[in-house]
């Protein structure tokens, strides 16, 4: 997505702590083909409340036979409403794409990726002059970032910045995951104004680094703690600049289910609680949206008063053991693991799930 358009809950349980913890699929799973087929009757299923209400459309993307749905992570829009899908795939289907590209119809384009299979995990679109990038951050094994045209060529790829003194001996070369403070398990993007962008090293040394406009290291900040400024997985993370409001940095911390801001230069400013494993942030106009992995994507206004929560399923979730991996259970406009979410143009929203069939969601404003 580019810049210009992007990104009372219960008590945590047990449900929620496994959750927590770093993903790291050890099994193989199951393959999908291109549609499948829900168990309950979707048409005209609508989710929110008020002037935010949306109809879920659970099969929207039609990816071809040849393909396999994965376990689905992020997504992206460019300026077309092209939507833009991440998985974070399987180390052994190295020839097999962990990107594909859907029309705003849900149309197949085209697919790409190998190089990100078994880590695939961020992915945002930006406008740079007059033309638009992928920049791609993969985990586990692959431990790198990258800008991509949309077609899928690579202009750069980058591994651990060694130079910012937090990473281990040789983990810009090493391609075994690094599950420590001390390893590269990059996870999401923030753009820049001046042509920069962040990058949250979600899984690995908790430390938000921070990249001029040619995708050179400049500063670190944050690390491992308890919080104001300090993180325990700081997944996703994007630039407030809502009318409004002071220019800031907002990250999510996930395994404290809280949101962070800071200033720009890195420095604490509040947080706010009450989410659940909250995993990226969304931002268009007014509106900021954050979808939580706890079975919800939650709405905010610029005074970040809750407008909405759809698709909410947290008390379900809890009851069911292992959710993810049971489609035949899972009901129509309900969400099981938002994993990220963005914007179109228009005002609709796409939501990336991780569950074990892969699942993207497009959810279509409904005029009230």
């Amino acid at each position: 997505m580019s810049q210009p358009t992007r990104r009372n809950f219960l008590t945590t349980t047990t449900a929620a702590a496994a959750l927590a913890a770093p993903i790291s699929l050890s099994g193989a799973p199951a393959v999908f083909t291109s549609r499948r087929t829900l168990p309950t009757h979707q048409d005209d299923v609508v989710t929110g409340a008020g002037d935010y209400q949306y109809k879920v459309d659970h099969q929207f993307c039609q990816l071809p036979d040849k393909y396999h749905w994965q376990t689905t992570h992020n997504v992206a829009v460019d300026s077309d409403n092209n939507l833009y899908v991440i998985h974070e795939g399987r180390a052994n289907l190295k020839d097999h794409p962990s990107i594909f590209v859907f029309g705003p119809d849900g149309k197949f384009i085209r697919a790409f990726g190998c190089q990100y299979q078994g880590g695939g995990h961020g992915i945002e679109v930006r406008k740079e002059g007059n033309e638009e990038f992928l920049y791609v951050a993969a985990y586990q094994q692959v431990k790198c970032f990258a800008k991509m045209t949309l077609d899928g060529e690579t202009v750069w790829y980058q591994k651990a910045p060694m130079e910012s003194g937090v990473y281990d001996d040789g983990e810009d070369t090493s391609t075994k995951s690094n599950w420590t403070r001390k390893g590269f398990l990059p996870t999401n993007f923030a753009f820049l104004d001046d042509g920069g962008f962040l990058l949250a090293d979600g899984y690995g040394s908790h430390c938000i680094h921070q990249f001029d406009q040619h995708a050179k290291w400049v500063k670190v900040f944050g690390g491992t703690g308890e919080g104001e400024g300090k993180f325990n997985l700081c997944h996703g993370l994007w630039i407030d600049n809502r009318e409004g409001r002071e220019r800031s940095i907002i990250v999510t911390d996930r395994s404290h289910n809280t949101l962070q801001y800071l200033t720009m230069d890195g420095q604490y400013i509040e947080t706010m609680t009450d989410y659940g494993l909250p995993a990226n942030i969304d931002i268009r106009g007014n509106l900021m949206m954050i979808p939580e992995l706890k079975a919800r994507i939650t709405l905010l206004n610029e005074k970040n008063e809750i407008v909405a929560r759809l698709g909410e399923a947290v008390e379900r979730l809890n009851s069911i053991k292992d959710l993810r991996t049971k489609p035949d259970q899972w009901i129509a406009g309900q969400f099981v693991h938002p994993h990220d979410a963005c914007f179109d143009s228009e005002g609709n929203i796409f939501v990336a799930e991780w569950v074990h069939t892969g699942r993207i969601t497009k959810l279509t404003r409904v005029d009230v």
